[in-house]
């Protein structure tokens, strides 16, 4: 299999980028170099093929997730995202699917949309005093407040309080301290008792998490005890019923714990780059501003989901500034496998990074350029390398969230916002927006200033 001579004997160089947060721009260059399936170490292997992503990840796969995903989270529990179980991941999914489902979540939208607006209300406020606004901050909160409130009935306040705590640091930064956490998972145990800065950081975010899941699910034990023949509903209510839902409460904080992460700052990164994208192009900006215009007040999430230029620039955003643009690695089953003309031995780590597929010229011809109108007419190759949720029975559970809050996020910013661009106040350029993953993705200066 083709691919850098060091990556036959070591991992040392994956693991230098993987540290840096640039794994999936070296990957991509190396795709550029040696074709689409290429080696990136002695057992690693990324391929940049749509029949690949089929056979990988469609449902009942035997590609399987390895326990890589475990180290991703403090203490090793096991939670829907990071098992590599099948039928594990498929029981829970059905115990937590229906609540986040398009149709439930209906219910929910005056929640989500009350939080939307006090976001929008808050960076109109910050750019009346300071003259420009953080909209990267303020989403970070919306999101955090949402599923929050969705998951546990109470919102974190985050957007109240209007300023970073301890808290949203540590959800600002854990995806930085993940390749910490993967690459030397024993350090970062150590790191609990030794003075080792960078792991004890590292454990003691990984700690805080887990106590902000747990005061989460004691609050929402409390309001059921308040008034346990109508609580109020939340994405988690059925489950805290632990005689028909199996689960005790330290694996509803496993799963508290991951819906808190993927909730907020996957959401907010992507908010963030389809602010910057669109109000860094007055041509978007513009045919963006004039098709929300027409809109009916109050603006509700029915009306936007047939808005075409809204949902092609959702579109084109989640294609070029995916929030996990690292392949999402799994493991090659016993018997092996035959990609692109190559044997992939049993074992090996097989990944099909979407940062790579969202950049195939053949599928998107000018593929670094923000082009909200080539989503006008969707191929079925486009659908099929369009990995922005992941793929197959693995697919984000919060997808349809996640969508929700970016229609309401852009339209009504831009409603408010119609003139607004890229600052360069406070020192703020490009450089603050160049992309950095570690395995989520962010802004590198973990800032995004606009004006109006």
């Amino acid at each position: 299999i083709p691919g850098p001579e060091n990556s036959k004997w070591t991992d040392l160089v994956y693991i230098y980028y993987w540290l840096n947060g640039q794994v999936p721009f070296y990957i991509h260059q190396l795709h550029e170099k040696y074709g689409p399936i290429v080696r990136t170490g002695p057992s690693r292997v990324d391929i940049c093929d749509i029949s690949a992503v089929k056979e990988i990840h469609r449902t009942n796969s035997r590609f399987l997730k390895s326990d890589w995903y475990r180290k991703l989270v403090p203490g090793g529990f096991e939670n829907m995202f990071t098992t590599g179980d099948p039928h594990f991941h498929s029981a829970r999914r059905r115990l937590l699917a229906s609540p986040i489902s398009d149709s439930s979540l209906t219910r929910m939208e005056p929640i989500i949309l009350s939080r939307v607006q006090m976001a929008i209300d808050r960076i109109a406020e910050e750019m009346g005093k300071r003259g420009v606004a953080d909209v990267f901050k303020w989403w970070l909160f919306m999101a955090t407040d949402v599923i929050g409130e969705l998951s546990f009935g109470e919102s974190f306040r985050m957007l109240e309080a209007g300023e970073k705590t301890q808290y949203s640091l540590d959800l600002e930064h854990i995806s930085s301290l993940q390749p910490i956490r993967t690459t030397f998972p024993l350090l970062v145990n150590l790191g609990r008792y030794l003075p080792l800065p960078v792991f004890k950081k590292t454990a003691d975010a990984g700690k805080r998490l887990g106590s902000y899941s747990f005061k989460s699910i004691e609050r929402y034990k409390q309001m059921i005890a308040e008034n346990p023949n109508d609580p109020k509903p939340t994405l988690f209510t059925k489950i805290f019923d632990s005689e028909k839902s199996g689960l005790t409460l330290e694996q509803i904080r496993s799963e508290a714990q991951g819906y808190i992460v993927a909730g907020s700052d996957t959401t907010a990164v992507t908010l963030t780059y389809l602010i910057y994208a669109v109000s860094r192009d007055t041509r978007v900006r513009d045919k963006l501003v004039e098709e929300l215009a027409s809109l009916p007040e109050p603006v509700a999430d029915r009306n936007l989901r047939d808005l075409p230029y809204l949902n092609q620039v959702i579109n084109e955003t989640l294609r070029l500034y995916t929030a996990v643009p690292f392949g999402l690695p799994r493991s090659t089953p016993s018997e092996g496998a035959n990609f692109d003309g190559y044997f992939v031995p049993g074992g090996t780590t097989v990944s099909t990074q979407s940062y790579s597929m969202h950049r195939d010229p053949a599928i998107f011809p000018d593929p670094n350029d923000f082009k909200p109108e080539r989503w006008e007419d969707v191929t079925k190759d486009m659908k099929d390398a369009s990995l922005p949720f992941g793929g197959g029975s693995r697919v984000c559970i919060g997808l349809h969230l996640a969508r929700i809050e970016l229609r309401l996020g852009a339209a009504l910013f831009f409603r408010k916002f119609p003139y607004a661009h890229p600052s360069t106040k406070e020192g703020m350029s490009e450089e603050d927006m160049v992309m950095k993953s570690f395995f989520l993705m962010a802004p590198q200066g973990h800032r995004c200033l606009i004006e109006a």
